[in-house]
């Protein structure tokens, strides 16, 4: 992964969602098969608003980003071993909707009738009315919608969605603080967290954001995992006003 992520990824942009998504696997940032069919399947330019197949961060308002989508790839393959038929997913931050669509994806099976299900929290009420009229600009993304298989909820994100526990996977697309233990709490036995970190345990300031990999196992015992560098927007409160 440290290897993929020092190639440039710029380069990888295209001019459609499947050339964009092409490229990316090209360049060897994203490898898995599944989530590749999954990316495509979700075009990229109903959830950013300028610059669609850049990969590269956008602007979506409120002083929020889409992530670029190299990032997104990067946590669907952390989180594949955990995003199968069935499985229900935790999004946090989820922004403009656009990952929480790429997830519903994965955990669905719909020939074979299993469909998984997909919470993606906001903490800004904008966003969430945002991403549920993004996913309604497709068929398929109304009808996961209309079926409940994907929520949108505004709320804390830290303190996740315990309503919707556990969870096979968990994504945090902000950074947070530290690794919050009700997130923890809250992943089922398997059960993967992806995060990203801006201090964790003594780490001092200035060491920089991290994405750290949970696993709560079968028996419950948890394994935490720092394993490369990123920037992120911070996990905060809602912006006042």
């Amino acid at each position: 992964m440290l290897r993929r992520l020092t190639k440039m990824a710029w380069y990888c942009s295209g001019s459609t969602n499947t050339e964009l998504i092409d490229n990316l696997s090209k360049a060897g940032l994203i490898e898995n098969e599944r989530v590749i069919e999954a990316m495509i399947g979700v075009d990229r330019a109903h959830y950013a608003p300028s610059r669609p197949y850049s990969d590269s961060p956008q602007p979506i308002g409120h002083g929020a980003t889409i992530s670029a989508p190299h990032m997104h790839g990067h946590a669907c393959e952390y989180l594949i071993d955990h995003l199968k038929p069935g499985a229900r997913v935790l999004d946090i931050g989820s922004g403009s909707g656009y990952l929480t669509h790429v997830l519903a994806n994965l955990v669905t099976d719909a020939a074979n009738g299993r469909w998984g299900t997909v919470v993606g929290i906001d903490h800004i009420p904008e966003l969430t009315d945002l991403a549920r009229a993004n996913m309604n600009k497709s068929q398929q993304g109304k009808e996961f919608q209309d079926s409940s298989a994907v929520q949108f909820i505004t709320g804390d994100g830290r303190l996740g969605w315990k309503e919707g526990a556990p969870y096979n996977a968990i994504h945090v697309g902000a950074a947070a603080e530290s690794l919050h233990s009700t997130l923890i709490d809250q992943l089922g036995a398997p059960g993967r967290l992806f995060i990203p970190v801006e201090t964790e345990n003594n780490g001092g300031p200035g060491e920089g954001q991290y994405i750290w990999v949970v696993d709560k196992k079968g028996d419950g015992s948890v394994q935490k995992e720092k394993v490369f560098q990123v920037s992120y927007v911070p996990l905060t409160d809602a912006p006042r006003g």
